[in-house]
Parts: C-alpha cells; structure tokens; sequence
C-alpha cells in the first residue's frame, strides 16, 4: 500500500484531515465531505470577505451631518493603533485581492481548457473512430474463424479422398494376391515369380503407405494450424494426428515383418506359399475394412466441419448485427453527451463570467475603500502632526520656530 500524507481541509472552517495519496496526479486539497467543493469554499470565502468589510464599514469613524471635519483625538502612542490597523488591513485586503485574482485566472484557465476538450469536434471523431475499429476488429475476427472452420473442412475432404484411394489401391492389391494365389496353384516357378512380384508389389506398398503417413501428418499440421484458437478442437486434431501417425508406423512395421516372414517362409518352402498368400488376402480385406473405416470417419469430420462453418457463419451475422448496434448506440449516447456537455459548458461560462464580474467589482470596491483608507491615514499623520506647533503661531499664522 501506497504511503499517505495528511492535511487538513481547505474549506473555511473545517478542520477535517485530508488524505493525499502518494500517487502521481493532482492531490486532493477537501475532506471527504460531499459539500465541502472548490467552488463553495471559494463562495464560503467571498461571503466571509463580505462580512468582514461590512463590518470594518459600520466600525469606520463616520462624518458628521453638517459635512465638517471631525476633531481629531489627542495624538498618543495608545491612539496611533487603528492607523496601524488601517494599514495592515489594506495590506491584507491587497494581498488577498492578488490571491483570488491569481485563483480565479487560473481557473478559468483550467475551465476553459476543459470545455475547449468537451467541445472539440476532433475529439469526438477519434471516439467514434475507435469504437468503429473496433467493431471491425471483431468483425475480422469472426471473419477469420470462418475461413478457418473452411480450411479444417477441405482438409477433412483431402483425407475421405485420400482413404477412397487407399481403399482402391487395397482392392486391386487383393485382387493381385488372388491372381498370385493361383498361379501358385499351376506352378511352382510360376509362384517365385509372383512371389519376386509380390516383393516389389509390397515395397511400393510400404512407400505408398509412407507417403500416405507423410500426407496425413501435413494435413494434421494444417489442421492444428487451423484450429488453433479452439482448444477442444486443437486437442482432438492432436490425438487423431498422433493416432494416425502411429497407426501409419505400426502398419509399415507390421509390414516389414509380415514382408520378412513371408520371404522367409517362401524361401523355405515353396509349398507353402498358398497360405501365405491366402493369409495376405484376409489382411489386405482387413486393411480394406479399415480404410472404409477412415473413409466414414472422414465423412462424419466433414459433416461437423461444415455444421461449424454454418455456426461460425451464423455466429458471424449476429457479431455484424451487434456492432452494427453498438456503434449506433455509442453514436447516440456521444451525440447526447457532447450536447450536454456543450450546455453545462455555457452554463459554467456563463457563471464564470458572472464570478468574474462580481471580482472586479469587489475588487474596485477594495480599491476604493483602499484609496479611503490610504487618504484617511494621511489625515490622521497631519492630525497628528498639529499639535507640535504653537497654538498663537498656527492662530496667527506664524511659521513654528526651527527645532533644529
């Protein structure tokens, strides 16, 4: 917690503690008061200065009806305070007047500063430019999970055609198996032949499967890319990626064993190689089942993707319709409050004008009552500066004799 300084409020009067925060910014000068405010302090004091001079007004020595000089006081050290008094006054009096002048100049400075900013039209454009950018954000935004929910689709569309062909190339390798299967039958020779086919045949199996398991790893990789702000969905992708990577790998190793077992099975014996050929057509049908298997799941992927292009898509539409009334909102609400704004502006113009108006009066008044008092203390100095000469001199009009 940020350490504290405590003052006391500058409202007249008050002796409450204010609590001025150590953080940057203009600290409070007021209590937590809701009626102690700048500008009734400033009013409590204008009405506290106004007493005041009515006061010194009613306890200022007053002429006599007939317009004639009153008589002054024997001249005394006792007597000489109320000059002393006059004088401090009006040096108080023009103090204050400089400090409220200074006050008041400087908040209008401030207010016009303040109301200058309410009333730019600049101002209220870059709002309304903001709020309209960021509406488009959002807008983008949907726009791009839209073309993303697209992307995981035609990825999904690559992999139901790419398992329709593995199913195909499976059949025909069937079909190729049963062919060799028979001739094994007719002939011995015949199937170390179709065994040295069958070889190839597989190699370019395994290569075709490795090919596949490289295409499968590209597609999942776009498809992580694609969906990569939707964790439930990235998270699938994941585990159907590594699913199917480690299917593709222990599919090629299943092969190369069976490869390998086969070769050396028909290299041992050559009768044998009908049931292994038999055997490799019920895993080719397996592997057949498998790859419609695929070809389902990708088509119930495609199905969902394109459920969430059309979600996405609706999502879209509504984001548009919400900006759209957001931002007409926000213009409203703006347009009301830069008019209100311009109204309490000239409200508080007006007042400060009349403040201004009333300050300079007031402060004509003290100059006046200033020049009084200035012109009442010269009085008093040559008041008090007549009894030092004779009386008979000063009767006939006699120059006092040099005291030097």
């Amino acid at each position: 917690m940020a350490e504290t300084d405590s003052t006391l409020c500058n409202f007249p009067g008050c002796t409450r503690p204010v609590v001025r925060p150590s953080s940057p910014g203009r600290p409070p000068q007021y209590c937590d008061l809701p009626e102690h405010t700048r500008w009734r302090a400033w009013r409590e004091r204008q009405r506290l200065q106004q007493e005041a001079q009515a006061a010194q007004e009613q306890a200022a020595p007053r002429r006599p009806a007939d317009g004639s000089t009153p008589s002054p006081p024997p001249a005394s050290l006792a007597e000489a305070a109320p000059i002393t008094t006059a004088r401090l006054r009006a040096e108080d009096l023009l103090t204050r007047f400089a400090v409220q002048a200074e006050q008041l100049t400087a908040t209008l400075q401030e207010a016009t500063a303040a109301f200058t900013t309410m009333t730019d039209p600049a101002a209220a454009e870059a709002q309304v430019e903001a709020a309209r950018i960021a509406a488009a954000r959002q807008v983008a935004d949907a726009e791009a999970a839209r073309l993303a929910a697209d992307e995981e689709r035609r990825s999904a569309e690559r992999a139901r055609r790419a398992a329709e062909s593995e199913a195909a190339r499976a059949g025909e390798a069937a079909e190729a198996a049963v062919a060799a299967a028979g001739a094994a039958e007719r002939m011995a020779d015949a199937a170390l032949v179709e065994r040295d086919e069958a070889l190839a045949e597989r190699e370019k199996a395994l290569a075709q499967a490795r090919e596949r398991a490289e295409e499968r790893d590209a597609a999942a990789a776009e498809a992580a890319a694609a969906i990569a702000e939707r964790d439930a969905a990235r998270a699938e992708a994941r585990e159907q990626v590594a699913r199917a990577r480690a299917e593709a790998e222990a599919l090629v190793a299943r092969e190369r064993d069976r490869a390998g077992q086969r070769v050396a099975e028909v290299e041992r014996r050559a009768a044998a190689e009908r049931a292994d050929l038999a055997e490799q057509l019920d895993r080719l049908r397996e592997r057949l089942a498998e790859a419609a298997a695929a070809r389902d799941a990708a088509e119930a992927r495609a199905e969902r993707s394109l459920a969430e292009r059309d979600r996405l898509a609706a999502e879209l539409d509504r984001v548009r319709e919400a900006a759209r009334a957001d931002l007409k909102a926000e213009r409203d609400a703006f347009t009301a409050s830069l008019a209100e704004a311009r109204q309490a502006a000239a409200e508080r113009l007006a007042a400060l004008e009349e403040a201004r108006a009333q300050t300079l009066r007031r402060a004509e008044r003290a100059e006046a009552q200033l020049d009084d008092a200035l012109a009442e203390l010269r009085r008093l100095r040559a008041a008090a500066a007549e009894p030092d000469r004779p009386a008979g001199a000063h009767h006939r009009g006699e120059d006092p004799p040099d005291r030097s």
